[in-house]
């Protein structure tokens, strides 16, 4: 019963996650924003928002280990996400013909995993009020690296934007009030997600961390899955490749502000250190991702691009590494 709770919630999820993506998209056509802008901050942030609302309840059901697995999970997820998206796409190389403009915010993903993880090893017992430290420089850096994007996407803005806009596409009035009840469904769903995850965590003995890098990852990523594919299959690379990148900034995000909400005091002192690894495979994915589009090299096998290859074994043998190790159990 429990796993028919858990497949409801998650389909719950995403078709709520999806609109509220189709909804922040139209809203960024109508006020005339880049595709890089789009897909790095507002479109990455629409379809990250059920892992800001998982974490937050996970806190509430005293489940920090859930939380944890699933905004690093989730960023391992997105990468994987960069590889298929590659190889479906081979003959247009989408990520070589988009990579140089979103090589800052795959940059400023990979600093903002790497902050957490240092916080999250070093411990630093320092506080304001009840926020840490840690916490409020990953938000600063957050906040300087948006602002720096939203200075660079206006020098380079992709063609797409330049388009003109679907007619098809909802009016701005129409995209507010579906963004706003989209956000709403997530916010009741939420709480059901989380909870059948920590009682198939119970139940299987895989434990809370595990099962958030996992289960409750991928079903928290599945509206990037939607977004992306579509993104692509109408040729707004930007938004696809700045969605997936953008999200993993996003998720940084969430991770030290669940800190205003977490009272008893420092959130990233409260995760288990052992989550620091999930936080290296997602920063090393992250890092070989954005190495292997900036290479303008032919690597190929077959049709299969090499380093495509390679994000989709290293979240495997990743995934199989945290088995093996009990992450969180």
């Amino acid at each position: 019963m429990i796993w028919l709770w858990f497949a409801i919630s998650a389909v719950l999820i995403v078709a709520a996650a999806t609109q509220l993506a189709r909804y922040g998209d139209a809203i960024a056509l109508r006020t005339r924003l880049g595709g890089m802008l789009v897909g790095s901050l507002l479109l990455a942030g629409a379809t990250s928002l059920p892992e800001l609302l998982t974490t937050l309840n996970s806190l509430g059901q005293g489940i920090p280990n859930l939380a944890a697995g699933d905004i690093f999970g989730s960023c391992m997820f997105n990468v994987l996400l960069l590889g298929v998206l590659d190889i479906i796409h081979y003959r247009s190389r989408i990520l070589r013909r988009v990579a140089m403009r979103h090589a800052l915010t795959a940059g400023l993903a990979t600093l903002l995993l790497g902050m957490a993880i240092f916080f999250i090893l070093a411990d630093i017992q320092v506080q304001i009020l009840w926020v840490g430290l840690d916490s409020l420089l990953i938000l600063g850096m957050y906040i300087f690296g948006v602002w720096v994007i939203r200075s660079t996407s206006r020098m380079t803005q992709a063609p797409e934007a330049t388009l003109p806009v679907d007619p098809r596409v909802p009016g701005l009035l129409q995209a507010s009030i579906g963004f706003a009840s989209s956000a709403a469904a997530l916010v009741i769903v939420a709480p059901w997600l989380v909870s059948s995850a920590g009682e198939i965590a119970h139940v299987t003995g895989l434990g809370t961390g595990f099962v958030g890098a996992v289960f409750v990852a991928i079903t928290t990523s599945l509206p990037e899955v939607v977004t992306v594919t579509a993104a692509a299959r109408y040729g707004a690379y930007d938004l696809a490749v700045g969605n997936l990148f953008g999200s993993n900034v996003f998720n940084m995000f969430a991770l030290s502000s669940t800190d205003f909400w977490y009272l008893p005091g420092r959130y990233l002192g409260r995760i288990d250190p052992a989550f620091a690894l999930v936080g290296l495979l997602a920063m090393l994915l992250t890092n070989m991702g954005l190495i292997g589009n900036l290479a303008r090299l032919e690597r190929r096998l077959l049709f299969v691009e090499v380093d495509a290859m390679l994000l989709i074994i290293g979240y495997c043998a990743g995934l199989w590494l945290l088995y093996s190790l009990g992450i969180g159990a």
